[in-house]
């Protein structure tokens, strides 16, 4: 039971917090003075040790109660206390994102590697089994590749509506790979495997009946964007995944909450890529153009990526290596830091 001494002695540090708190009012920490605002942290992280002593009082519940509200308000202050920044959208894109990738981009090549094996097992499959692309693909789509037509061309009479609704498919699929990390991972690991599997069975298909100049020049404009899309929210599944399963020092809601924090981030940054590669998909890659031409946009838009991933958001003095050295820490690592963690 806490005792009253106790009590007496945290009160006016409550107090101060709540004080602090208040005189914010509309205009956020910026009502603060330096001094102010290192006080504020220390009086949030003592209110939140004394919550938890005030939690594992079965007497104490209003107290706990208390300092939960107290807490609550501080927390939102501190982490969301900035006004909106119109041109925030524009630095996320321009210099958080590309560091956050590569800050994570061990998650992304695992989700790679997954795609990789599953399309390895489909073409091994196809090889062992002249019926497997069958039961895969469907007697419809194999009957058109056994006459050597694409089935693509019906894209081309309708390109806004084929256009919106690939770009529909793949956010589905990126947002549902993204998600399934809180099945421990479960899920983005069978959709990676299996949309490898389905892309392997179906070059094998195309290969053996001597389509794959023409399945490869359709895939190139769009696929060098709408595959690391994938790829790299799948990445983010996986990172949900190591916070929920491997919590470390941190409480396992803490680790979850940082590690879904940068996921989250991390599938922002795709739907950008997966809108232009579903425009060049359905009025680009269906179309008449010479293959070299795809094959030469295709090397563009990928080097630009590269670029862009790479070196966007660096320092000027940064390494050259673009995955390797160390980046900045993101402003989660920054408040985590902070809490004294």
């Amino acid at each position: 039971m806490l005792s009253a001494r106790w009590m007496n002695k945290h009160k006016p540090f409550w107090a101060r917090l709540d004080d602090l708190v208040k005189r914010t009012g509309h205009q956020g920490v910026q009502a603060l003075n330096h001094k102010e605002l290192q006080e504020l942290g220390l009086l949030y992280r003592q209110s939140a040790s004394d919550l938890s002593a005030a939690r594992e009082d079965a007497s104490s519940q209003p107290l706990a109660r208390y300092l939960n509200q107290l807490l609550g308000r501080a927390h939102n202050l501190i982490y969301m206390g900035r006004r909106g920044n119109p041109m925030g959208i524009i630095t996320f894109y321009r210099e958080t994102y590309p560091r956050i990738f590569r800050e994570t981009f061990a998650y992304t090549l695992a989700a790679f590697i997954v795609f990789l094996a599953g399309a390895g097992f489909g073409f091994l499959l196809c090889l062992h089994d002249p019926a497997f692309p069958r039961h895969v693909l469907g007697a419809h789509m194999m009957d058109t590749i056994d006459r050597r037509e694409m089935w693509t061309h019906s894209v081309v009479t309708m390109k806004p509506l084929a256009s919106s609704g690939i770009m529909t498919n793949n956010l589905i699929v990126s947002f549902a790979a993204f998600a399934y990390g809180l099945t421990a991972g479960i899920g983005t690991l069978y959709m990676m495997a299996m949309n490898g599997l389905l892309f392997g069975v179906v070059s094998t298909a195309c290969w053996q009946a001597a389509m794959a100049g023409q399945l490869f020049s359709f895939v190139a404009a769009h696929g060098v964007l709408e595959l690391p899309a994938i790829f790299i929210a799948g990445g983010g599944g996986f990172l949900i995944a190591r916070g929920l399963l491997f919590p470390g020092y941190l409480s396992r809601r803490d680790s979850l909450s940082r590690a879904g924090g940068k996921a989250v981030r991390l599938l922002l940054g795709t739907i950008p890529m997966l809108v232009i590669a579903g425009i060049i998909e359905g009025f680009i890659s269906p179309t008449d153009l010479a293959p070299v031409v795809k094959y030469l946009l295709a090397a563009a838009l990928f080097t630009l990526l590269v670029l862009y991933l790479g070196l966007a958001g660096r320092p000027p003095d940064a390494a050259a290596s673009p995955l390797s050295s160390a980046s900045p820490p993101d402003s989660s690592s920054a408040n985590f830091a902070l809490r004294g963690a």
